[in-house]
């Protein structure tokens, strides 16, 4: 059974999730999830939830903007192994809604609500013709837009100050 937005085991409230399961061509030499996947699984996420609000890769290219992760951190907790089913939860914890953003991550082996991955992006907003960092136009703005405040005060106080 899928774990719901309002499973206490979230880090933070709300979360956009992604359920999926874990493939034999995710497995390395050591018969577990290899790291790559989780950053390839968080990615597939973030589209995910892009495409949730409504918006695809055309939205991108008609804004001629993308976002660029600048940072990663992650955090391996545990392990996904073949025909585990892992919920991917994905976060925009912080954003000044013109350049800057934050995704958070956190995965949980639905069979046990362990949590096994946590990872924060740090993103900058680009124009795509040029490559350089470039203000977020209004579909960017509407994504990535300051966190509600309750999801703001609980990032706060989960990572600290930025």
């Amino acid at each position: 059974m899928p774990l719901a937005q309002d499973d206490p085991g979230w880090d933070l409230p709300r979360p956009f999730i992604r359920t999926l399961t874990v493939s034999a061509g995710d497995i390395d030499a050591f018969g577990h999830a290899n790291n790559a996947a989780y950053l390839r699984w968080a990615d597939e996420t973030a589209w995910a939830h892009w495409a949730a609000d409504g918006y695809s890769v055309q939205d991108c290219l008609d804004a001629d903007r993308g976002m660029a992760i600048v940072r990663t951190e992650a955090d391996y907790l545990g392990h996904g192994r073949e025909a585990d089913e892992i919920a991917c939860a994905v976060w925009i914890a912080r954003s000044d809604g013109r350049l800057r953003a934050e995704r958070w991550y956190q995965f949980r082996r639905i069979a046990d609500g362990a949590t096994i991955f946590r990872a924060q992006t740090r993103l900058v907003c680009f124009q795509l013709s040029t490559g350089r960092p470039a203000r977020m136009t209004g579909v960017f703005a509407a994504h990535y837009a300051r966190p509600a405040p309750d999801l703001a005060a609980a990032a706060e106080a989960f990572a600290g100050p930025a």
